[in-house]
């Protein structure tokens, strides 16, 4: 994801449910007053949910107007990439895979799927999810 997105980086922290909210939705917390939805970014990506442990992060990020915080397994890297080290998602991904993503990075021998959050938490997606 693009790193201007990103407010903070802080531990797993767990969530207080909420009732009748998406299934990839785990949640809520309480950072410095303010209540932040806890998404599990595996399940929102069509994955296996996530089984938090002390590795796994929140990534707090700003999302257009919204600040969420996203359960990931852990940030190991912040690349410097230009729009000529993306290449387009393969045309073997689904439509709806493909609209959540920007492009692929081949870097270091890793293939890394960019995510474009604009896109994952969009109104349309999030009707269609729920």
């Amino acid at each position: 994801m693009n790193i201007m997105s990103v407010r903070e980086i802080r531990g797993w922290t767990p969530a207080t449910p909420m009732p009748n909210s998406p299934r990839y939705v785990l949640g809520v917390i309480n950072l410095r007053g303010a209540v932040l939805p806890i998404i599990d970014l595996s399940m929102r990506l069509g994955m296996k949910p996530a089984e938090p442990t002390a590795r796994h992060v929140i990534i707090v990020a700003q999302v257009k107007s919204r600040v969420v915080g996203l359960l990931v397994e852990a940030v190991s890297d912040i690349l410097t990439v230009t729009d000529d080290n993306i290449q387009p998602t393969p045309e073997v991904s689904s439509d709806l895979e493909r609209q959540y993503a920007r492009g692929i990075l081949a870097i270091d021998k890793r293939m890394i799927c960019m995510i474009d959050l604009g896109a994952l938490f969009n109104e349309a997606a999030e009707s269609e999810a729920a």
